[in-house]
């Protein structure tokens, strides 16, 4: 039980570090919350809810591991490397590929439902 208090512990220090120190988490949390504010506006299915929190999480969790790479990466070899430079860049990738797949659900979330929110003012 121990081992369990700690694990948790070390995951929410590296949450509130993260946070701390990238600006991109803090947009993403941003984001997340933009989000869930428009799901509950729009009064999402479970279903549909599943899918937004997924992504949501999967960006952030991206985000947290490029954080992770990037300082072990920086602390290896502070110096210029172009080894170091590729794990960075697909670290970097892993969170483009993330973001681009929840805004896609995103969009298949919300868009039809903004549609005809829209369309009922005109």
């Amino acid at each position: 039980m121990k081992n369990l208090l700690a694990s948790f512990r070390n995951g929410f220090r590296g949450i509130a570090a993260t946070f701390r120190t990238e600006r991109n988490f803090k947009l993403h949390v941003l984001a997340a919350v933009v989000v869930a504010v428009f799901g509950f506006w729009l009064n999402i299915p479970a279903g549909e809810w599943i899918a937004v929190l997924l992504a949501m999480a999967m960006v952030m969790g991206a985000e947290a591991m490029n954080t992770g790479l990037e300082s072990l990466a920086n602390a290896v070899h502070p110096e210029k490397h172009p080894l170091i430079r590729k794990a960075k860049d697909a670290g970097a990738a892993a969170v483009l590929i993330a973001a681009i797949a929840a805004a896609a659900v995103g969009g298949i979330v919300f868009g039809p439902k903004l549609w005809m929110w829209l369309n009922s003012l005109i």
